[in-house]
């Protein structure tokens, strides 16, 4: 998966907050609910819209760059 396949920036969709493509769902929110311990899955449950491979792409390509 490209990045624009999984990120959107639109100042019209939450202010211009990164989102996952095709939701209002803000990037941040995955990072915060990992860092509580919240399991991919369980985030997928509470937010329905976000496709798990979004999810493990927006992973990889944090990897990446943090390296």
């Amino acid at each position: 998966m490209q990045v624009n396949d999984v990120i959107t920036i639109d100042s019209e969709i939450q202010f211009g907050t990164p989102v996952f493509k095709g939701t209002r769902v803000p990037i941040i929110s995955f990072f915060q609910h990992l860092e509580s311990g919240v399991t991919i899955d369980a985030y997928i449950e509470d937010f329905p819209s976000v496709k798990k491979e979004q999810c493990v792409a927006l992973l990889k390509m944090h990897d990446v760059l943090k390296n």
